[in-house]
C-alpha cells in the first residue's frame, strides 16, 4: 500500500538523508504559511496541554553514583533511568527520541479528533480528519472484510502469462503500487537543480538479503515462511496450498535477495543509487520489460535520462518474469497485495501482520492502540498536512528564533576548525569551505507547504483514503520529473523527532518536534542545549564531511573535490573509527558493524566536536558557571548522553545491527567522548580510564 514515491524516499534516505531534507528559513516571528488549499483555518485548534506526556530531560538526580563519567558515561548517566524504564509493550524501544515522539502523537491526536469532528472541515484538516475518522471507524473496517482489495485479488487471479503480468505491473504502478522495485522523482546526482527519475529494487519481506541465506536468521525465515501461509489461509486458501505458495513466495525472495544489495552496502556506498541510463539502455539491459509503456503508464511520456539501480538486479528479474511459472507469481503477487494491505484491513489481517513484523521479528508486546495507527497512516501519507496544523499549536517563535542562534554559532565554530585541519591541503580545504559557505538549515516547518489540489478523501472509506492519497503522491512526484529541483521542499514533516542531512540540496533539517528537551530546551542553559540539538547540529552539518556525504561538493552535484593525499588520510582517520566501533558488543555474540555505522559515527564525534567549540566561543562566561554542583562542560557532556538514553527489545536490537546505519544509542552516548580530551579534562578522568582513548588510540577527523 506503501507509495513508490515512498519507498524511493526510505531508501534513498539510508544513504542521502542522514541522522536515524532552497529558500531561506521566514524570520522567526512570522507565523506558518497556510497551503493554497487553506488560506485560512476552518476552526481553530486547541490543545489541551494536560494530556499530553511529560519531556524527558537531564536530571542531575538521575545520576549513578555507583558508576563514574570517567567509566561509562551513559552508565552514568542513563543506566538509573533505564532501569526504571524498559520497552513499553506497544514499542520495541524507549528512550528519549520515543518519549519526544509519544508527546508529538498525543498533540496529532488532538489535532486529528478536532479534524475529523468537525462536519465543515476544508483543506489539509479535511485530508487529516477524513482519513483519522475513516480509520477509526472499526465497525466498518470489520464488515468490509478482504473486499477492498478484492478487485485486485482478482486481476491476480486472472492472469495467465508474463505479458499479463507486466500489464498488472504497469496498471498498479500507475496508482503509486510498488510492485518488485520502485520508482519516484529526485535530484540528479550529477545536475542536482534537475528531478530524474529513480528505479530502486524491492520485493523483499525480510529486512536485508542476509535473512535469505545462512543460519544466523533461520529462525526469522522460518517464521516469515509460517507468516506467509496464515496471511493466504485468512484469504481463503487451503491449509495444503497455503503452506506450498509460501514456499513459493518465499523461493522468489530467496532469488531476488541473490542479486540485492545489503544494508551495508547501501548505506556506505550512495553511487549504488545512481545508474544513469536511457530508457533505450534500460531496455536492452533489462529485456524482460516493456520500460517505454511501463513509464508512460506510470505518467513519464519521456522520462529523459534515468537512474537504475543495481543493474544485475533488473537483469536477474528480467529473466525471472518470463522463466518463473505465472502460478508463482500469483502466489507472491497475492501474499504481497493482502500483506501490505494488512495494516488497513480488518482484525484478522492487521493482527496476523503484526504478529510477524511486531512481535516475531522485532518483540513488541502487542499493537500500539488504534488511534496511534491510525495516526502512523496519516503520516505515511498526508504526513505534511497534518505537519501544517501540527506548528499552528506546538511550535513557538521563539524557538525558531534561539535555533537559528544557535546555527550560526555552529558554523562558526566549524568553519574555524576547517581552516585550521591540519591534515587537509589548502586545495582541498578550499572546497571544504566553500562547501560550508553554502549550507542552508530548515528549522521547524517548510516556508511553502505541499499543495494538495486534486486529492479527494471521505470520511467513511480508510482503504480507499490511503489509495487515493498513494496515487496522488505517486503523480505528484512523477509531475516533478525533468523539471527543475524545488529546494524549498521538506525530507521530513514539522512533527517527525528526527533531524536530517540532504547532500543532493547540502541542507540540515530541524522539524519541530524535535526541539524540545533534552535536545532544546529555550530556558536552558547554554551548555544543555549545546551538548543535545547543538550536537545535532554539528551532527547534521558534518554528514556534509562524512564517508558518503563528502563525495558531493557545495552545490550537492556528486564529484570527487578531493585531492588524493586528502582522501587517503581521511580514510585511514575513518577506518580507526570503523575499528573502535567494531570492537563494541551489543549483545552476547553480536558486536557492532563499524563500516555500516560508519556516517553516523563520523558524525557524532565530528558534530559534538563542533558543539563544544561553539559553546566555548558563544558563551564564554559561563566557563566558570555551576549549576547542580555541576560545570559547564560537564553538563554539557551530560545532556548528550541523556539524548542517547534507549532501551531495546532482544529482537529489535538483533535487526538493527544488520540494517540500522546508527550504533545502538549507548555507545553513541561513549563513543564520541572517548576521542575528546576536553571530556576527559572535565570529569578529571586518567588515560587509563575506560572513557579515555589516548595517544595513537585517539581519533580526531575533523
Amino acid at each position: 500500500m506503501n507509495s513508490s514515491k515512498s519507498l524511493l524516499a526510505v531508501a534513498l534516505a539510508s544513504a542521502i538523508a542522514l541522522v536515524g531534507c532552497v529558500d531561506d528559513a521566514p524570520p522567526a516571528s512570522d507565523a506558518p504559511k497556510p497551503s493554497a488549499q487553506a488560506a485560512a483555518p476552518a476552526f481553530k485548534l486547541s490543545i489541551d496541554e494536560s494530556q499530553l506526556p511529560n519531556l524527558a530531560a537531564f536530571n542531575a538526580a538521575d545520576l549513578n553514583a555507583s558508576t563514574g563519567a570517567c567509566a561509562d558515561l551513559n552508565a552514568y548517566v542513563n543506566e538509573n533511568w533505564l532501569s526504571k524504564n524498559p520497552v513499553p509493550s506497544d514499542r520495541t524501544t524507549w528512550g528519549s527520541f520515543e518519549m519526544l515522539a509519544e508527546r508529538s502523537l498525543a498533540v496529532q491526536k488532538q489535532i486529528a479528533e478536532q479534524s475529523s469532528g468537525f462536519a465543515a472541515r476544508t483543506g489539509v484538516a479535511k485530508f487529516v480528519g477524513d482519513i483519522y475518522a475513516s480509520g477509526m471507524n472499526e465497525a466498518a473496517i470489520e464488515a468490509a472484510g478482504l473486499s477492498p482489495i478484492q478487485g485486485e485479488l482478482d486481476r491476480i487471479a486472472a492472469l495467465s502469462t508474463p505479458q499479463s503480468m507486466l500489464d498488472f505491473m504497469r496498471t498498479q504502478q500507475a496508482q503509486g503500487q510498488s510492485l518488485l522495485f520502485g520508482l519516484g522523482g529526485e535530484s540528479d546526482f550529477k545536475n542536482p537543480d534537475l528531478v530524474i527519475a529513480y528505479v530502486v529494487p524491492g520485493g523483499l519481506g525480510l529486512p536485508d538479503k542476509s535473512y535469505y541465506q545462512g543460519d544466523a536468521h533461520l529462525a526469522e525465515r522460518q517464521a516469515y515462511e509460517q507468516h506467509i501461509a496464515a496471511t493466504l489461509k485468512l484469504a481463503g486458501a487451503s491449509d495444503t496450498d497455503a503452506a506450498a505458495q509460501a514456499k513459493t513466495v518465499l523461493a522468489i525472495e530467496t532469488k531476488l535477495a541473490d542479486k540485492s544489495f545489503s544494508s551495508e552496502e547501501m548505506a556506505r556506498d550512495v553511487s549504488k543509487y545512481y545508474n544513469p541510463v536511457t530508457v533505450a539502455q534500460a531496455q536492452e539491459l533489462a529485456p524482460g520489460f516493456e520500460w517505454a509503456r511501463y513509464f508512460n503508464d506510470a505518467g513519464l511520456a519521456d522520462p529523459g535520462t534515468l537512474s537504475l539501480s543495481n543493474p544485475d538486479f533488473f537483469k536477474a528479474l528480467s529473466a525471472m518474469l518470463s522463466s518463473t511459472p505465472i502460478a508463482d507469481w500469483q502466489a507472491y503477487l497475492r501474499f504481497h497485495s493482502i500483506d501490505s494491505a494488512a495494516p488497513y484491513l480488518s482484525k484478522a489481517y492487521a493482527d496476523q501482520n503484526f504478529a510477524f513484523y511486531g512481535t516475531a521479528l522485532r518483540g513488541q508486546k502487542e499493537q500500539k492502540a488504534r488511534w496511534k495507527r491510525v495516526l502512523d497512516t496519516v503520516n505515511g501519507n498526508v504526513g505534511e498536512a497534518m505537519g501544517e496544523l501540527y506548528v499552528q499549536v506546538a511550535f513557538p517563535a521563539e524557538s525558531k528564533a534561539q535555533m537559528q542562534a544557535l546555527v550560526e554559532s555552529l558554523k562558526v565554530a566549524l568553519k574555524a576548525r576547517l581552516e585550521k585541519l591540519a591534515w587537509m591541503s589548502p586545495e582541498t580545504r578550499e572546497k571544504a569551505i566553500e562547501k560550508w559557505g553554502t549550507f542552508v538549515a530548515k528549522i521547524g516547518y517548510p516556508d511553502k507547504w505541499q499543495d494538495w489540489t486534486g486529492l479527494q478523501t471521505t470520511p467513511d472509506n480508510y482503504v480507499g483514503n490511503v489509495r487515493a492519497a498513494v496515487a496522488f503522491q505517486f503523480a505528484d512526484s512523477m509531475r516533478k520529473v525533468g523539471k527543475a529541483k524545488d529546494r524549498s521542499e521538506w525530507g521530513m514533516t514539522p512533527q517527525t523527532v528526527n533531524a536530517q542531512y540532504n547532500p543532493l540540496q547540502n541542507d540540515i533539517t530541524f522539524p519541530a518536534a524535535i526541539l524540545q528537551p533534552p535536545f532544546f530546551d529555550p530556558k536552558a542553559d547554554a551548555a544543555v542545549n549545546y551538548g543535545g540539538i547543538g550536537a545535532v547540529i554539528g551532527h547534521e552539518m558534518l554528514h556534509g564531511y562524512d564517508d558518503q556525504g563528502s563525495r558531493f561538493n557545495s552545490k550537492g552535484s556528486f564529484v570527487n573535490w578531493w585531492q588524493p593525499k586528502d582522501s587517503e588520510g581521511f580514510k585511514k582517520r575513518t577506518q580507526q573509527l570503523v575499528e573502535q566501533f567494531n570492537a563494541y558488543e551489543a549483545a552476547a555474540g553480536k558486536k557492532v558493524n563499524g563500516m555500516l555505522t560508519l556516517g553516523e559515527n563520523i558524525a557524532d564525534l565530528g558534530g559534538l566536536t563542533v558543539s563544544y567549540d561553539a559553546m566555548k566561543l558563544a558563551h564564554p562566561e559561563d566557563a566558570a558557571k555551576q549549576v547542580d554542583g555541576l560545570s559547564q562542560d560537564q553538563r554539557f557532556f551530560l545532556n548528550w548522553a541523556t539524548v542517547w538514553r534507549r532501551n531495546y527489545t532482544d529482537k529489535e536490537l538483533s535487526v538493527r545491527l544488520v540494517t540500522d546505519s546508527h550504533a545502538p544509542a549507548r555507545f553513541r552516548a561513549n563513543g564520541a567522548p572517548k576521542n575528546m580530551e576536553v571530556f576527559a579534562n572535565a570529569f578529571s578522568c586518567k588515560a587509563t580510564d575506560p572513557m579515555v582513548r589516548s595517544g595513537n588510540r585517539k581519533i580526531a577527523i575533523w
